[in-house]
């Protein structure tokens, strides 16, 4: 159970459930805009036709009927919500992370420099096998 607590209460995995909530929610509300609203007004850029950019590939078989008006209006709902979704969730919590990372005087040379223990050491291995064999090694890119 510890596990499963320590998994559930990463910030992450919680920022995930609040963003599929909120994301279900919002796209009711895009859908409505884009059906209310943005539908129309495709429909009439499409002609004289009632469905707007629809047409049935069989004369008086509607199972057939190819309705371009509703993937422009798919699309325009998937832009609305991805710019909604990008200035109201994420660049909020990209500024607050910059914020908190400036607070607390880290910067991203820091976190370069902190490479984990055993990868030091196997540099050092590596330098010095290379350096008895007389090879010369690239450290920008790890190559030979």
């Amino acid at each position: 159970m510890k596990g499963f607590k320590d998994f559930i209460m990463k910030g992450n995995v919680l920022d995930l459930a609040v963003g599929v909530v909120i994301g279900g929610a919002f796209t009711a509300l895009i859908k409505a805009v884009v059906d209310n609203l943005i539908q129309p007004v495709v429909a009439v850029a499409g002609g004289t036709n009632v469905k707007g950019f629809a047409f049935e590939l069989v004369k008086g078989n509607e199972a057939t009927t190819m309705d371009f008006g509703a993937l422009i209006s798919a699309i325009i709902a998937f832009l609305i919500t991805a710019l909604v979704v990008y200035f109201v969730f994420v660049l909020p919590v990209n500024k607050a992370r910059a914020l908190d990372r400036r607070r607390r005087g880290i910067t991203d040379d820091d976190e370069e420099e902190a490479a984990p223990e055993d990868v030091v050491l196997l540099g050092e291995i590596r330098d010095l096998l290379a350096k008895r064999e007389g090879v010369v090694i690239d450290r920008d890119q790890n190559t030979l």
